[in-house]
């Protein structure tokens, strides 16, 4: 059984693989993968396939972005980090842990309200200030979407209004869609692929924002600097950026159109 495992800080060494079973005594090659919640789905349905294709067992690592780095920085155990935006990467670049890379695919910050939107709330981005609704924002210091959304807000001029309005200000994107399916809060500032999630996509709907507002933010995977299976992982990252993988996050919403296969960029 596959076990997705919530983390926070210094978790990583706890996590146990998938598909494991007690009784289960061959040696097989082990993949670690530090994951973003938002990515979890399309990750989890392409370890399923390469575990069984490979011959080997996958484990899945999910949490915020900054909270996965801290981790796999404090740890040095692990094989890739797939985290919410490419500005990860550009933040924690001089510490030398993330090498090689591929594209997958784009996050981009939406508006999220109740389904069928009952309150008509417009797709504007200054409905977060606006006291008549209920709102939640991510945290800039444990989430991708948290440190989006406050990059979007402070170039509209509003993050501190927005801020002190807030209702909740969200560990996680999880956390965000949870107050929606409670009935918790009215809208929230969020990746919008994760309104079309199966367990979300009766819950609530997207309000797409123009992108000169909320621009498309790379999804890039990267190999691990002490990674042990270096050569498997490098196949994992290919697979996930193949015709195959491209389908599978065309599906979650991550891409618009299926394009010739991604190369790995070395470093």
């Amino acid at each position: 059984m596959k076990k997705l495992l919530f983390t926070v800080f210094c978790t990583a060494c706890m996590c146990l693989s998938c598909n494991r079973s007690s009784n289960k005594q061959e040696e097989v090659d082990e993949l670690l993968i530090y994951c973003g919640i938002t990515m979890v789905n399309p990750i989890k349905e392409l370890a399923e396939i390469f575990e069984k294709e490979n011959n080997c067992s996958v484990t899945i690592t999910q949490g915020g972005s900054e909270d996965l780095y801290q981790s796999l920085k404090f740890s040095h155990f692990g094989e890739l980090y797939l985290p919410g935006s490419e500005s990860y990467r550009e933040k924690h670049f001089e510490d030398g842990l993330l090498k090689d890379y591929i594209y997958l695919g784009y996050n981009q910050a939406s508006l999220i309200v109740q389904k069928g939107n009952p309150k008509n709330i417009p797709a504007d981005i200054n409905v977060l200030k606006n006291e008549q609704y209920l709102t939640v924002i991510g945290n800039p210091d444990s989430c991708s979407i948290g440190k989006q959304s406050k990059k979007i807000l402070q170039k509209q001029g509003i993050y501190d209004t927005v801020l002190d309005h807030a209702v909740l200000i969200a560990s996680d994107s999880r956390t965000m869609n949870k107050t929606l399916h409670e009935k918790m809060t009215d809208v929230i500032l969020n990746w919008g692929a994760t309104a079309f999630f199966k367990e979300n996509k009766d819950a609530m709907d997207r309000l797409k924002l123009d992108e000169t507002i909320a621009p498309k933010k790379h999804l890039l995977l990267n190999l691990l600097s002490f990674a042990r299976n270096k050569e498997l992982a490098k196949k994992f990252m290919l697979f996930a950026a193949s015709t195959r993988g491209q389908e599978v996050f065309q599906k979650y919403g991550f891409l618009d159109s299926v394009s010739e296969p991604g190369e790995i960029q070395t470093q």
